[in-house]
């Protein structure tokens, strides 16, 4: 039986995080999306205003995985919240139960820390993690639909008189 592990990340974890992250977007076929940066992640983890947290799974004391996540707030619970950005296990670790043990453990911040609820998103053709996600008890948010302003777009919005 592999031991598992779970434990908030520290600054000496950044590239490391960086290559799971690299790792997950070329699983959803987005390697070419990442343009993140060491330092970006440095700054925005672990600088004096961090703006997301990772948790990093290790399996028999090797890093196989990471959940990076990060509050919000709902108005209707009047409570934060805690939405899960990216999820991922490294191929060999899977089936080892690090996915649903990092899933644990943001369920335990959740709740320590008053959070009403725990979000994230999944792609529609990732039948493995949606299976996996309902197996825990997770439902879809049938009615809604996620939207983005990112780049150029972003930039022109904020560009316009209000």
């Amino acid at each position: 039986m592999s031991q598992l592990q779970i434990r908030p990340a520290q600054p000496a974890d950044t590239d490391l995080i960086l290559a799971l992250i690299r790792e997950l977007a070329a699983y959803e076929k987005l390697g070419d999306q990442v343009v993140a940066q060491p330092a970006q992640l440095l700054e925005h983890l672990f600088g004096p205003r961090p703006h997301a947290e990772v948790l990093i799974g290790e399996v028999d004391g090797q890093a196989a995985g990471f959940a990076l996540f990060f509050h919000n707030f709902s108005t209707f619970l009047g409570q934060p919240g805690i939405y899960l950005e990216d999820l991922y296990v490294r191929p060999a670790a899977r089936g080892a139960g690090l996915g649903k043990a990092l899933l644990t453990r943001l369920a335990s911040l959740a709740v320590e820390r008053g959070c009403g609820r725990l979000d994230w998103g999944v792609l529609n053709w990732n039948e493995p993690a949606l299976g996996f996600y309902r197996s825990l008890g997770a439902r879809p948010q049938d009615g809604w639909t996620n939207y983005r302003l990112s780049g150029a777009a972003l930039r022109a919005l904020a560009e316009k008189p209000a």
